[in-house]
């Protein structure tokens, strides 16, 4: 089993920065990648950014890529995503996941309970 814990959710005004953490334990966790995902009220929950294991590889949804920078800390089995230029419409539940790579931005094993990030215009 793999725990996630997210963190560092909250409010700020448009064009502000949010880092968020997700701190992971568990037996297998060093074999997965890791992920970020989002869920905006009334809508479907979907894919923000990936990072694997090792950290040598990302990728980005387009509506967050120059903006979102997603890293981990292997030390601290911790992932972040920073968000800078935040806009009104990323207002949603960021949830961290872990799983395979190959198929990380679509079936994670994986995921945390959420965090919420409000962006007021």
């Amino acid at each position: 089993q793999v725990q996630l814990v997210e963190s560092g959710g909250g409010l700020v005004q448009a064009g502000g920065s949010l880092r968020l953490s997700c701190a992971a334990s568990g037996r297998t966790f060093s074999n997965y990648a890791m992920a970020w995902f989002r869920q905006a009220p009334g809508k479907e929950r979907e894919f923000v950014a990936a990072i694997s294991r090792s950290g040598g590889s990302t990728y980005y949804a387009e509506s967050v890529k120059g903006r979102f920078t997603i890293s981990t800390d292997n030390a601290k089995n911790t992932v972040y995503l920073q968000m800078n230029s935040l806009k009104p419409e990323d207002t949603a539940v960021y949830y961290c996941a872990a799983g395979p790579w190959g198929s990380i931005a679509t079936r994670p094993s994986y995921w945390g309970q959420g965090t919420q990030v409000t962006v007021s215009s």
